[in-house]
């Protein structure tokens, strides 16, 4: 790491947060593939201790969530029998929290689809605001109990429930289900039915799978690691918060959420490992 010059280092990091894989940047940079790995972990730790330091006490007033699926080591259905239920290994779940209005990814967990990462997930997002919000979320049951233990009575929450035509086969059946409707729920306080969405934090999603190799479908640059997947997601949702320019905002969600009042560069983020 010492002998790799901040001009290199800046070069790694902007070809893996433009989706590139590992082998492509190890032939594009010269930089070997263990250096490549130890600078996104090392980076990656720096970045989630800015965010959960930095990213505090938000005057939100919609937040939108949901989950990415991705998968690590292998597919599920690939899981040997002595490693199945092992976090990591198999199906792995991104939750994400977006700022309807900046754009601002509030927080993330990465794990399980399940109620205690539902818990973990929604307490962090709690913590991170300063005022009662409108939250919306798809229909995923763990979200009832996790939105109640994390915010109580103190928050306007509603779901938005999809219904889906039937399953597709044969050659399209790596295309989602058609959506045929959708049914909003109120499920605590007040919500304003004219903001009950998901949409934008849907798009939050396309940008990550367009942005982060180990998240694109049918290709051989998934996750082997847990740990590197934790990484390199975390990387990606730090430099969107602060380095990238949204296009409809035509500033930064950090800046548009008052966090800073530049725009930051890739150099910046590369010295919270000092």
């Amino acid at each position: 790491m010492n002998k790799l010059t901040t001009a290199k280092q800046v070069q790694v990091v902007s070809a893996l947060i433009e989706g590139n894989s590992i082998a492509s940047i190890v032939r594009m940079t010269g930089v070997a593939k263990t250096t490549i790995l130890r600078l996104m972990t090392k980076f990656g730790e720096a970045c989630q201790a800015f965010h959960d330091r930095e990213v505090r006490d938000l005057p939100a007033r919609r937040i939108q969530c949901d989950e990415v699926w991705a998968f690590c080591h292998c597919k599920q259905k690939n899981v040997r029998d002595e490693l199945k239920g092992t976090i990591g290994i198999g199906d792995v779940w991104t939750w994400t929290a977006l700022d309807a209005d900046t754009k601002l990814m509030v927080g993330w967990a990465i794990g399980s689809r399940d109620g205690g990462y539902a818990h973990e997930f929604m307490n962090d997002i709690a913590g991170r605001l300063s005022n009662r919000v409108q939250l919306t979320t798809d229909g995923h049951k763990a979200y009832l109990d996790a939105v109640n233990d994390a915010f109580g009575t103190n928050i306007d929450y509603a779901m938005l429930i999809k219904v889906y035509g039937p399953e597709l086969a044969g050659p399209g059946r790596y295309s989602p289900p058609v959506c045929i409707g959708t049914q909003t729920c109120a499920i605590s306080g007040n919500p304003d039915r004219s903001h009950v969405s998901t949409s934008y934090v849907e798009r939050s999603n396309l940008t990550v799978r367009m942005g982060i190799r180990r998240y694109t479908r049918l290709t051989n640059g998934f996750s082997k690691k847990f740990e590197n997947h934790i990484a390199m997601t975390t990387i990606f949702f730090v430099h969107y918060n602060y380095c990238r320019i949204h296009q409809t905002l035509k500033t930064t969600p950090a800046m548009q959420a008052g966090l800073t009042d530049r725009l930051w560069e890739i150099e910046d983020l590369l010295k919270l490992m000092d």
